[in-house]
């Protein structure tokens, strides 16, 4: 048998040899152990159509897989209150506070904000068009007798407007002019305008849904309602199951400058506006 050349056999040593360093290299390195985060967060970054933009990126650029839970503001707190959340995006500040102060969400950062705004039917029968303080729209539409439609679902939205209830000294719940949906800020603006009736709406929401609604915006600009909203991880020293290193991950990229960028753009195109302003681009 014809012995092999000593340089194919070195050859085909240093072939095994890059083969074998090739099969031990961990090309996972770059990708999470744990894909799976939980983001708790407020219908409005849902129904705004943002985390259709958002989600994906973020999923692109670390690797992460973000199941995204859309409820109201309060049930989003409660779920990282129990720890069934890993992140939360949430904009109910008061209500944040809390969960802040005891130590059950850490990492708490400021991403961006939009507005209130009262929507009414074209017809205005409470006469509020053009009323810029709040309050005093609350009192015509109470006065007026028209109906008011709440989310009535311990929302951002809802601690907002029954806030503003609170400020006039009127308790609506007891009145045949108000209705309570129990559903998000979507659903809540589409009885709404089948009932042609006033409601209060995030302005994302409503520029988001304005073309299939037959409401307009007829009170703006009081100071009391900007939106705020903000994201924090859960604690995992509070609970075992919190995807930590996820959490973080997806704090970091909403207040990365790139991420801002996307927000301040978000909704220009179609809208001639942007549904959201960053705060974190000067900053």
């Amino acid at each position: 048998m014809k012995m092999k050349s000593p340089v194919i056999v070195l050859v085909l040593l240093l072939a095994l040899a890059l083969t074998l360093v090739g099969c031990g290299q961990d090309t996972t390195k770059d990708q999470p152990q744990n894909k799976d985060i939980i983001l708790a967060t407020t219908t409005s970054t849902q129904d705004s159509g943002l985390l259709d933009v958002l989600v994906p990126t973020f999923n692109e650029q670390t690797g992460y897989t973000v199941k995204t839970v859309a409820v109201g503001t309060g049930k989003a707190l409660e779920m990282g209150q129990r720890g069934d959340a890993d992140v939360l995006l949430v904009h109910a500040p008061a209500s944040e506070k809390p969960l802040v102060d005891s130590k059950v969400a850490i990492n708490y950062q400021l991403v961006m904000h939009n507005d209130f705004v009262l929507l009414g039917p074209p017809s205005d029968p409470a006469k509020v068009k053009g009323t810029t303080d709040i309050a005093e729209a609350f009192k015509k539409v109470a006065d007026s007798g028209a109906l008011f439609i709440s989310r009535g679902d311990d929302s951002g939205t809802n601690k907002k407007e029954l806030a503003i209830w609170k400020s006039t000294d009127i308790e609506p719940k007891a009145q045949q002019w108000y209705q309570e949906t129990g559903q998000g800020m979507g659903a809540s603006i589409t009885v709404a305008t089948e009932k042609q009736a006033y409601i209060l709406s995030d302005r994302g929401t409503y520029l988001a849904q304005s073309k299939n609604i037959d409401l307009q915006v007829v009170s703006e600009g009081d100071e009391v309602l900007k939106n705020i909203y903000h994201v924090m991880q859960v604690n995992p020293e509070k609970f075992e199951r919190i995807n930590a290193e996820g959490a973080q991950a997806f704090v970091e990229f909403m207040i990365d400058k790139d991420t801002q960028e996307i927000i301040k753009e978000f909704g220009v195109d179609k809208y001639g506006q942007p549904l959201f302003f960053p705060d974190r681009l000067n900053s």
